[in-house]
């Protein structure tokens, strides 16, 4: 009798990380919330590196610790390596978050996101780190943690409300930017293979999308890993400047948000700029990020059809056809967590348990976030995107993207002013 042995994907697992967090935080179990707020050094060891809250940042790491752990175990991962890499990119994310924490520099509005990132992406492109270091990098994972914490400081009325206009925008910007990048794709006369995994990623959520392409049209890992390389680089100075640029344009927070959730490709790096302008801003852009992200099952399930009756007649009756389950295989179930917490938080949790909670969760999802983008930095290199023979890619990709943000201010104008 044969068995098949169950695994969980990553996704589940970080539905099962994150509303375990929330669990244990209605149940009492509170982490103490660390300060990393200072004026000058005197106030640095004064504050920052106090008795207590050094007790707090250990409290809030083991727990971080112990969640990796669980979801190393749960995802069947080279838990030797976590054990060293872990402890590693915490290090470095203090580091970036008591920069972060000195009130000149929250004058200029900087976030802790950013100084993690400059940091793993000094480390990354001036050190050569072995590849079981960047293997041991759980960047999606931790991101998607943060976004199923960020669920508990959501109305669910507002999902509903900014959801159905994040809705209304994905699927215009989705739509038209999808078929510009792939006319410019086919004009360039590049691949249809890399055509679609590039028009994905710039249309769509950008990593998760063109890896769910790939998987749909069982691409080249060589031409995926080019593509999340664009993906990456290209969004770290929309993520930084695109924030000014609102500021200049003097556009709302609701606008900025739904410009930036709807143009900036990776969901960490929409997180990040959100956070750079404000609240609001950071909200919007997550739920019309998320609104995106929803079509993602729907648009590999379309890309699955069309690749198959692409194909020629030998190589469809070797693969088969896609089924209706491709929808629910690409659906991003991380978005599940995130409207569960909302909706938990929202209307079942009180007022008062939620005053008692709220910081250390916040706290916790700030520093999920943190810990992503040091580990974005550290496994981002930017000599890999000019190490590649053909340029052609680069190119409809920059087009595209540039399309793309015109295409979505233009919509967030309409809809969220």
């Amino acid at each position: 009798m044969s068995s098949k042995s169950f695994s969980f994907t990553e996704d589940w697992v970080v539905v099962i990380l994150g509303l375990a967090t929330v669990a244990l935080a209605l149940c009492g179990i509170i982490v103490p919330v660390p300060s990393f707020n200072w004026a000058d050094w005197q106030d640095l060891t004064t504050t920052v590196f106090s008795i207590a809250n050094i007790q707090a940042i250990l409290s809030q790491f083991l727990l971080v610790f112990v969640i990796a752990i669980v979801g190393a175990l749960l995802l069947k991962k080279n838990l030797r390596s976590l054990l060293i890499v872990f402890p590693v990119v915490y290090v470095l994310t203090l580091v970036a978050l008591v920069v972060a924490g000195n009130n000149v520099i929250k004058e200029y509005n900087l976030e802790a996101v950013i100084f993690s990132l400059g940091i793993g992406l000094a480390i990354s492109n001036f050190f050569s780190l072995p590849a079981w270091f960047k293997n041991a990098l759980s960047t999606e994972l931790y991101v998607k943690i943060g976004l199923v914490l960020l669920g508990t400081t959501v109305i669910f009325g507002d999902i509903l409300k900014a959801g159905s206009l994040g809705l209304i925008q994905a699927l215009i910007v989705v739509v038209s930017v999808w078929y510009f990048a792939f006319w410019i794709c086919k004009k360039m006369k590049i691949d249809k293979e890399m055509s679609l995994m590039l028009s994905s990623a710039v249309s769509i959520c950008g990593v998760s999308a063109a890896i769910a392409t790939s998987g749909a049209i069982e691409g080249d890992s060589k031409k995926l890993s080019y593509v999340i390389s664009l993906v990456l680089i290209t969004a770290i100075p929309m993520m930084i400047f695109m924030p000014y640029m609102a500021e200049w344009m003097g556009l709302s927070q609701e606008v900025t948000g739904a410009w930036l959730g709807g143009s900036i490709d990776t969901t960490g790096a929409v997180v990040a700029s959100g956070s750079l302008v404000g609240e609001e801003a950071l909200k919007i852009s997550t739920i019309v990020k998320f609104s995106q992200n929803v079509l993602l099952g729907i648009a590999a399930f379309m890309i699955s059809i069309y690749w198959t009756y692409t194909k020629s007649v030998e190589e469809q009756a070797k693969n088969g056809k896609p089924t209706l389950k491709v929808i629910w295989e690409r659906f991003p179930k991380f978005v599940i967590g995130f409207v569960a917490a909302s909706l938990l938080f929202s209307f079942v949790i009180s007022p008062e348990t939620n005053l008692q909670v709220k910081d250390g969760l916040k706290s916790l999802q700030g520093l999920w976030f943190t810990l992503a983008f040091t580990s974005i930095g550290l496994e981002t290199n930017f000599k890999e995107l000019f190490q590649h023979s053909n340029k052609k890619p680069l190119y409809a990709f920059l087009i595209a993207q540039t399309f793309n943000v015109a295409v979505t201010l233009v919509i967030a104008l309409l809809l969220f002013r």
